[in-house]
């Protein structure tokens, strides 16, 4: 079976939330994604400790699919560094897991 991937970057609003979300999912580089508002972040940028109240994207997607994922998220992604990461799925519903790998193959056009 492939490898599943939870790939997670944080965004500003809802609106970008909702347009990376959408716009992956119909693209098939993630078979579902999950937007957690009122993810409060502390982070060090440019030398300075920062604060911000973002919201999570929780992505599931495969292996396969991964660098084109990560490719649309940095060119699609308000911040200059998104940050961008891949766990791997050690264990899951298999019924699930099948989903998700299902929904994320390419279209092949005939």
């Amino acid at each position: 079976m492939e490898t599943v991937l939870m790939v997670m970057t944080n965004v500003p609003d809802t609106a970008s939330a909702d347009k990376i979300a959408r716009a992956v999912v119909e693209a098939r580089l993630a078979a579902c994604v999950n937007c957690l508002p009122g993810v409060k972040s502390v982070y060090r940028w440019e030398g300075a400790v920062e604060e911000a109240v973002e919201i999570t994207l929780m992505m599931k997607t495969t292996a396969s699919r991964y660098a084109e994922l990560q490719e649309f998220i940095q060119l699609h992604h308000p911040y200059q560094v998104p940050e961008i990461i891949a766990l791997p799925v050690a264990a899951g519903s298999e019924p699930y897991l099948t989903w998700v790998i299902e929904e994320t193959k390419r279209d092949i056009h005939v």
